[in-house]
């Protein structure tokens, strides 16, 4: 006698028990082939897991890498053996030295001229020159190495042989110097176009005015002539080329006599790139005291200057760790206590590069602040891509749905051709119809074309198709005749 197989409860989702018993029925290849191809899955999927892991370590250990390796800048200065290379050589050492995320490449000039046109041709990311000379557009401070002074003076006169004391100069300010020739130390023609509006601010015409360059290696000579009437230097107070000429104008052609720019203010308000300075007695030298009492003069500062194509991060890392060595710095080079902040007015004359400025005023962006935007973007654009993924994948999967209902349509119909039919083999080729269409099914749920929802709805159809084969089996085994005669015999 034929045992009824008991209908058991529909599941809403998933895979049917009478699914995997059909599925069970399929031929012994088939169902060795699947094992193979399951115990391939179990397998494959450990090792999946494994190397997922292993791409998210090397994606955060290369990211890690990238972030914490120091940033290398390129820096012009210039000339060789200056004071100004000795304190960015000394300075890039003590980036090294105290571990800073930062580097630097000096690179070598024959002056500020040079390196602030290595900076506009964007070979160097930063180039120290003077703010009075032609900065590139679009180019920001980032430090302010120090501030130079302007210092004119003349010379009293050698005393005549027999007198005690010193000739007193003619020229006692800067009205006086009209027809007179002037000595600047310094080939820069930036001196010159210095001189030329500190005469004019005075009320002077700078052409009635001689003006004579010579090298720093020509202070002698240049004492010597006599027919220099007055002295011009720029540089910083302690400067010691300044110092060696008013000693050496005071030893060949008697005691200095200081000469004060007492426009200096006014000269500073039309000309932002000047800034109205004092000269405190004896800051020159002491003894004896050069100058004796306090002289107005005019500064301009000398800077480091950052491209406008030079990162904020990466310019507010240097000026980070620029101030951050400074205290060690001094103790090599005592010229780097004179290293400042760059002012960061946005009106100012050279405004300060937006990395620096974000340091000084403490306005700098964390990393999430930085590229927030970037990360949200990135989530909607994922998403983005993946509702797109998920529409192509649904459209590519079009046949394989299309297979899927046909089928459930053919079970459908075959469930009826079940009920009508007397024959056992034609049974057993529906059935076997049948675990072909299992298997196209399975096949394409595990390419994702159909969802869990669809599986079920087909689990119910194959259902009431094998209730339907086993009760057309009972009623064919119990019919009398060959038919039910041979099933009843096997």
């Amino acid at each position: 006698m034929v045992r009824r197989v008991p209908l058991g409860p529909i599941r809403p989702l998933g895979i049917t028990p009478h699914l995997a018993h059909l599925a069970g029925n399929m031929s012994v290849s088939d169902g060795l082939n699947t094992k193979a191809a399951s115990g391939r899955r179990k397998r494959g999927a450990p090792f999946l897991l494994i190397a997922a892991a292993l791409l998210l370590f090397a994606a955060i250990a290369g990211a890690t890498f990238l972030l914490s390796r120091p940033t290398t800048l390129r820096i012009a200065v210039g000339p060789t053996g200056s004071d100004d290379q000795k304190l960015i050589v000394n300075l890039a050492q003590a980036f090294i030295n105290e571990g800073s995320p930062v580097r630097l490449t000096v690179i070598s000039t024959a002056g500020a001229v040079e390196s602030l046109g290595l900076l506009a041709a964007g070979e160097v990311d930063l180039a120290v020159g003077r703010s009075d000379e032609e900065i590139p557009k679009g180019a920001g401070s980032v430090a302010i190495l120090r501030k130079n002074v302007v210092v004119l003076w003349t010379p009293s006169g050698a005393p005549k042989k027999g007198a005690k004391k010193d000739t007193k100069s003619k020229i006692k300010e800067i009205g006086d110097l009209e027809g007179h020739r002037i000595g600047v130390l310094g080939r820069t023609p930036v001196n010159v176009t210095l001189l030329k509006v500190i005469l004019s601010e005075s009320g002077l015409n700078p052409d009635k005015v001689t003006i004579s360059r010579f090298s720093v290696s020509d202070i002698t000579e240049m004492v010597k002539d006599p027919t220099i009437d007055a002295f011009m230097t720029v540089g910083p107070l302690d400067s010691k080329i300044t110092t060696e000429a008013i000693t050496t104008t005071a030893r060949l052609r008697g005691e200095p006599a200081f000469l004060p720019i007492d426009v200096s203010e006014a000269l500073a308000h039309k000309h932002p790139l000047y800034e109205s300075e004092e000269i405190p007695g004896s800051s020159i030298t002491t003894s004896p005291a050069r100058p004796d009492d306090t002289v107005d003069t005019v500064g301009v500062n000398h800077l480091i200057v950052a491209s406008k194509s030079l990162s904020e991060p990466a310019a507010g890392a240097f000026t980070r760790a620029l101030f951050n060595v400074r205290p060690a710095l001094v103790r090599e080079d005592p010229a780097a206590s004179k290293i400042a902040k760059p002012d960061t007015d946005k009106d100012a004359a050279i405004p300060a590069h937006p990395g620096a400025a974000a340091y000084i005023d403490g306005t700098e962006r964390t990393f999430l602040d930085r590229y927030s935007d970037f990360f949200w973007g990135g989530i909607l654009l994922l998403s983005v891509l993946g509702s797109g993924a998920a529409w192509l994948r649904h459209y590519m999967k079009r046949e394989e749905r299309n297979i899927t209902s046909l089928h459930r349509d053919k079970l459908l119909a075959a469930i009826a051709q079940v009920r009508k039919t007397d024959s056992v083999e034609e049974l057993d080729a529906l059935q076997e119809e049948a675990d072909e269409f299992l298997r196209e099914t399975l096949e394409c749920y595990d390419d994702g074309a159909i969802e869990e929802g669809d599986i079920s709805a087909y689990g119910l159809v194959l259902e009431q198709f094998h209730h339907a084969v086993v009760d057309r089996r009972a009623v064919i085994a119990a019919s009398p005749g060959p038919a039910g005669a041979s099933r009843i015999r096997a």
